[in-house]
Order: C-alpha cells, then structure tokens, then sequence
C-alpha cells in the first residue's frame, strides 16, 4: 500500500504543476481551504444538533501527554477513565452514558473506529493531540458521518493546518510516576508559494499509577501539500508504537475495600502477571505481561474549489495495524490450547501454568468524498465513502511449565485462529434551507449498506462441544438514517433548534464471539428528539439542550468484561436515555472567567432481563441459563448527574485554570444488585461511587528577544486526593448445589485513578 500512495502522488505531480502561476502571497486563502477540508462531517451554527467545538489554543493548553479522552473532560456528558489511573495508556471515555464502541471517530473526515471491535485505541495515537487543528464533539446522532454508526455521540478530529511559515518546537513534561513527553515538530513554511511540509516526532513514557502499568509510547506525524489558488493536495501519515504492562484486570473489590473497617485498602495493586509466590511467601509476576502494537495511517485528499460555492473533497486512505501481547497464564486447562495431558513423576497432568500470544494483523483502507455546495439560501452536501477491512487473528503457546516432551509441544504452537472481513459503504445528502432571514430548515439522509464475515477458530474454548469455538458468521445489513431540525434565529443574542434523527448500528465482533448460549446479537435502532436553546452576548452565554434517546435492541454493557479487560454487551428490547444540559460562561473580570455545563439524566432499561451462567459441580458450563428478572433498571455506567467548572484567569503573561468535575453514581451491571459472599456477608453494591475532582494549571510565558514562545506550565491533577475510581466490572454466575438449588457467585473489580499528581511542562517554539 505504501508503493501505491507513492504513485498516487506521483501521478498527481504534472496535475499540480498545471497551477504554477498562483499567487504567492494569498496565505489567507490557503488557510481557508486547509479550514473547509472536513466541513461535509461538521456541524455549523445552524445545524440543529447539540455539538462543542475545541480549538488549538485549547488543546495546546491542555495537552501535558494525556490521551485525548482526558482532553475532552470539560465537553458536556462526558466521563474519562484510565486503565493506569494517570490518562496516560489505555484510555476512554462515555458520552451520555454511551461506550466508546458507539461513538463515530473522524479524522479529517476519515474513519478512525476498528471495523470490528468499533473502539478507538487511543494508546496507538500518543501525543495525537499535538497535531490537531481542532475537534468536534456532536452529542446525539449528530450528523451524517462516515464510518461506524454514531450510536450516542461523534468526535470528528481535524489535524493542523501546515503553518505558511516555518518554524520549530519543542515540547516536554515530567512529574509524577516518572511520567515524561517530549515532542519536536518543525515545519517549512511555503516553499516556492506552493508547498509545504511539517513533522512531528513524540515519546511518552510512565510507571502508571497502578503496579507496573508502565506504558512506553512512540509516535510521529508528518504531512505535505501542495497549494494553488483553488487547489489543495495534502498527503499526511502518522503512527504510534506502544508497550504497554498489562493493568486492565482492575483492583478486585476485596483487597480495594477490605471488610475489615480498620485494614486499608491497596489502591495500586495490579493481579496481571502473577505467578505464584516464592518461597518466602512474596509475590512473583512475569515481566514481559505486556501489550504490543504498532498502528500506521496514510491520507491522501484533494480539495478542489470547481466555483465560488462548489467544493470537492476527496480523500483515499489505508491503515496497516500490526501487534500481539503476551501473558502468563496459571494452571490453564492444556486441551483448551490444542495440547495433550502429560506425565510429571507419575501423575497425568493436564492443567498447568504458560504463556501465550495474542496476535492482530489487520488492513483497513478505502475512499470518502464530498461534494459542498454554498449559495443564497441553500448549504447542502453530497457525500459518502466505501472502506474494506481484512484481520487476522491468530494466537500461539509459547511455553508450558513443565511441559518437556518436544514430541507434542514446540515453541509457538498455533491454538487459534480466523479471519474477520468486512465491507462498510455509505451515501448521504444533507442541507440547510434558509426559509426566511431567522428560520432554517435541516434535512440529512443516510443510506449504509455492511458486510460482515468472520469464521475460523475463536481463542475461546467451548466447554459444551469440547472444542475451541468455531466462528462461521455471515452479516448484511442495509441501514436507512434520517435526519431532520429547524433553526430559529429569534433575535442576534437568542436561537433555538429542535431536531429528530434515527441511527442504526450493526453488532461488533465481541458481540458475536462473545454471546451467551443460543444468544444471537441484534442490530440496534436509536431514534434521537433534540430541543436546544442558546444565549449569547458580550459577557454572559447560556444554553440548554434537551434530548430523548429511545433505542430499540440496545446493546447494553453489562459489567462483564473477556480475558483482556474488553467490555460485554448484550441486546435490551426497550430503552431510554433521557436527560437536560445546561451550559454557561460569564465573563467575571477583564482577566476572570467562569464557563460549566450540568448534565442530569434518566438511563433506564424497561423489563429486564438478565441470563446468568450456570456451572454443575465439575464448573462445567449447563446448557440452561437462569432468568432473572428485574423490571425497570438504571443502565450501567450512566450516571444520573455529570458537572464540570473551570474559572480561567489570564494577566499579561500567567495564565491559571481551576477546573472541578463532578461525577455521579454508576452502576457497574444493569441489576442494581448487592451482593453477599458466601459467608453471608453482605458485600459492596455493584457501582462506582459518585466523586468530585479537582485539577489546577498554572502558566507563564517568558518573552526573549529571538524566541516566539517560553512557556512554563504546572497541572496538578486531583488537587485535594480524592480517593476514587472511574470504572469497574462484574462477573457473576450461579453454582449448581448437591440438593439441586443455585448459589450465586460474583467477582468485581475497579479501576482507581491516582491521587494528587503532577506534571511540568515547558513549551520552545521558534
């Protein structure tokens, strides 16, 4: 792939060539096109949705190197969580309660989300945040998009625009955990009136809060263009390099909130890598429990100005992801890996301790296009794209404890594998009519057409065939999205919109792979009802936005969690999200002031009910589940109220932010439940408590003669040591007893975030 986007870009350059006799000096008019390259995905501000726009200077003032989920923490509705408890390394977040599988990621318009898992792994993208331009966060349906279906929220990511004039930057931190960034980025400027380059090189490394999280990151980021008066032709490549220590099993309930009121809890203990205890009785875990992945992208687009209100945008792309992590594994059943018992000083063993391999292999590529149109009362855009992906997916035994009959056992011995393949295209036509001077009327049409296949060997073991799981999926799924809103521009301070929107979204892989018996996952309906209010003046801006969520075959987390810390799904028939934001900004002083947003909601599943694994006394798996019903349940990790502050204070040359969020209760599962152990004792419900952070940034730029900025900034995250966790899961099945009655059982672990911490950073741009 890399030799083909060479001669796409070869075959452009007598193209390019055609436009020698632009005008140099026009810089404005590059900038506008570089501004206009993803306006086909975006909402403007007249386009009926709730949405928030993020800007460079933000970003920059936020980006000390943690991931973008923990950039995005002052958007409305939005909850971040951190594997490592710092934002660094594996890293996400919720919108209205929805998981980031169901929210449609962008950059520059091109899909970002995994064909099959439909996540964004922001710890392939480190220091990401230091090459975009701005973001969009829509809440709801949104827009028209490309790629995965936006199921409760779209982030849509523009990278930087190549500067018209050259420069250089370094940008480092270091504080607590030994966490450090350092980033250098340079550009050339216009060379010749035409062309441009810039790069950027990134490393971000971290002992992580939680033991042994360490996470080692590396990254780059380059583009060129070339630029005529109506012409733009960007080619742009970025990637990211990862190591991570495993950290996503979370701190078991027990040893983070011991029963004992007078013991404390160990909030950084990490059960990831044990391997029993020495023979003094001390812990031992394996060094190399580790996550390795290397992820690359290329883009290429044209954005061509055919007149003065027609655009066209093109743009190919391809994403090569390439990695495997590794972890040991205590007494592990050896036919679930392809292996036969074997003989230890006369007895037949046939569990035993090993490492294994997990690999992914994946290509991803395809096209998107838009065709923008501008003049007198309308704005409408032509747009769609068609992208194939082809993973493999493949797993190795690389040792076995004990295990020394070569005959039936070499390194790396293959226990899995298959093939996922998938074909994903859309088509939409969307656009704003200007019915009088203050009302405007939106109409957005979808059609999204996928095809699904996966089969081969799964890396589960299926304990009722006693054979590893056969996969022979076969999926086509043609979904219809539209889209609809009025605009109401009541007077130059006052508007209001209300919008309808439906979305489809198709199952993802985990949620075929990792069903239930006889449980078959459903493709997803969410019908979206927006109402919005906006003021805004001089020193004083509010909002309000209502929405009603009503979803059909919502697939639902339900606290349970695979072997590597993914989350499980599972269809409800019926449910709602519900809920008011409210926003607002004051302008206190010259140099004071103060922007929030509240979010209070209602997340509810009607009828529920849960289907709970049953094991016989040999922890067999029975072919019957038990049913519990539940009616009307809260759905898990949506809490009922999200708040954020910030007062930003800036004089002359120090700038300081004072920002304090508020998090409700989440359920960890959709019972509501509280447990009990099997001594009787009633045991921690299942859900995260609610918790009130505070971070503080303080900032000041030196002015030398020769140097455009010195910055020095301090955050200080978690001001005051809030003890709290952002995330959690719950594995709970029933054990069949001798009298032929059921015994629950139930394992939960957390996800607690670092106390106060620090990190430096200085800022060299030249």
């Amino acid at each position: 792939m890399k030799k083909v986007f060479l001669f796409l870009l070869a075959s452009y350059l007598p193209f390019m060539s055609a436009f020698a006799k632009s005008n140099e000096g026009d810089s404005l008019k590059r900038v506008q096109l570089q501004e206009v390259e993803v306006v086909s995905v975006r909402a403007n501000s007249k386009t009926p949705v709730a949405y928030s726009n993020t800007g460079k200077a933000e970003i920059e003032s936020a980006n000390f190197g943690q991931d973008i989920p923990f950039l995005l923490l002052l958007t409305p509705s939005v909850i971040s969580t951190s594997d490592a408890g710092t934002g660094i390394g594996y890293t996400g977040f919720r919108i209205r309660g929805t998981d980031a599988n169901r929210i449609n990621v962008t950059t520059n318009g091109i899909p970002l989300n995994d064909s099959e898992s439909h996540g964004v792994f922001w710890v392939n993208m480190p220091d990401f945040a230091s090459s975009l331009e701005n973001l969009q966060v829509q809440r709801g349906v949104g827009t028209s998009t490309n790629g995965a279906g936006a199921f409760g929220a779209s982030v849509n990511m523009k990278t930087e625009n190549i500067p018209q004039q050259s420069y250089g930057e370094f940008n480092g931190s270091y504080g607590s955990f030994n966490t450090s960034k350092a980033t250098f980025k340079t550009g050339t400027g216009l060379i010749n009136g035409h062309w441009a380059f810039d790069a950027r090189l990134s490393s971000v490394q971290s002992d992580g809060f939680i033991d042994r999280a360490s996470v080692d990151l590396k990254s780059y980021f380059a583009q060129g263009a070339y630029f005529n008066e109506n012409t733009l032709l960007k080619f742009i490549t970025f990637g990211g390099k990862e190591k991570t220590y495993h950290a996503w099993d979370g701190v078991p309930d027990y040893i983070l909130f011991p029963d004992n009121p007078n013991e404390k809890g160990n909030r950084t203990y990490n059960p990831s890598g044990y391997r029993g205890d020495d023979s003094n009785g001390n812990p031992l875990y394996y060094k190399n429990q580790t996550d390795n992945y290397q992820q690359t992208h290329y883009q290429l687009s044209l954005l061509q100005v055919l007149n003065p209100h027609l655009n066209l945008n093109v743009s190919l792309h391809y994403t090569k992801g390439l990695g495997y992590y590794e972890e040991y594994k205590t007494k592990r059943t050896l036919k679930e890996y392809g292996l036969k018992p074997f003989e230890l000083n006369g007895e037949t063993v046939k569990k035993s301790d090993l490492v294994r391999q997990k690999h992914l292999d994946n290509d991803f590529g395809g096209a998107i296009f838009s065709l923008d149109y501008n003049k007198d009362r309308w704005t409408v855009s032509l747009g769609g794209g068609a992208n194939s992906y082809d993973g493999n997916h493949f797993g190795y035994v690389t040792w076995v404890k004990n295990y020394a009959n070569d005959a039936v056992f070499s390194p790396e011995q293959e226990y899995y594998r298959s093939k996922g393949k998938k074909s994903d295209a859309n088509v939409y036509l969307k656009g704003n009519y200007q019915l009088t001077d203050a009302l405007s009327l939106y109409a957005d049409l979808q059609f999204r057409r996928i095809d699904y296949k996966i089969n081969g060997k799964n890396d589960t073991w299926d304990w009722l065939n006693g054979e590893m799981q056969k996969l022979n999926v076969h999926e086509k799924f043609n979904f219809f999205n539209p889209k609809a809103g009025l605009f109401y521009q009541i007077n130059p301070n006052n508007q209001v919109f209300g919008s309808f929107a439906v979305a489809h979204r198709e199952p993802n892989r985990n949620n075929y792979t990792d069903a239930g018996i006889n449980e078959t996952p459903k493709p997803e309906r969410l019908i979206d009802y927006e109402l919005g209010y906006k003021f805004n003046e001089r020193i004083f801006a509010a909002g309000v936005n209502l929405y009603y969520m009503q979803y059909k075959d919502q697939l639902v987390l339900n606290g349970k969690v695979n072997e590597i810390g993914e989350p499980l799904t599972s269809n409800v028939p019926d449910s709602y999200r519900a809920g008011i934001e409210l926003t607002a900004g004051v302008r206190i002083l010259p140099s004071l002031k103060w922007d929030g947003n509240l979010t209070l909601s209602q997340n509810k599943i009607k009828n529920y009910t849960e289907y709970v694994t049953v094991y016989d006394s040999d922890d067999n798996t029975e072919a019957a589940q038990q049913a519990d019903y539940y009616g009307t349940t809260n759905i898990s990790y949506s809490p009922d109220v999200i708040a954020n502050s910030l007062f930003s204070f800036q004089y002359k040359s120090f700038s300081a932010g004072f920002h304090s969020n508020y998090v409700g209760k989440q359920y960890l599962d959709n019972t509501g439940k509280t447990d009990k152990n099997l001594e009787g004792a009633t045991k921690k419900e299942r859900s995260i408590d609610a918790y009130f952070v505070n971070n503080l940034r303080l900032g000041y730029d030196f002015k030398l003669k020769g140097i455009k900025q010195l910055g020095v900034n301090l955050l200080i995250n978690n001001l005051f040591n809030e003890q709290y966790e952002t995330n959690g899961w719950v594995w709970s099945c029933y054990y069949r007893q001798s009298d032929g009655s059921v015994e629950p059982y139930t394992e939960k672990s957390y996800f607690p975030q670092a106390g106060t911490n620090i990190l430096a950073n200085i800022v060299l741009k030249f």
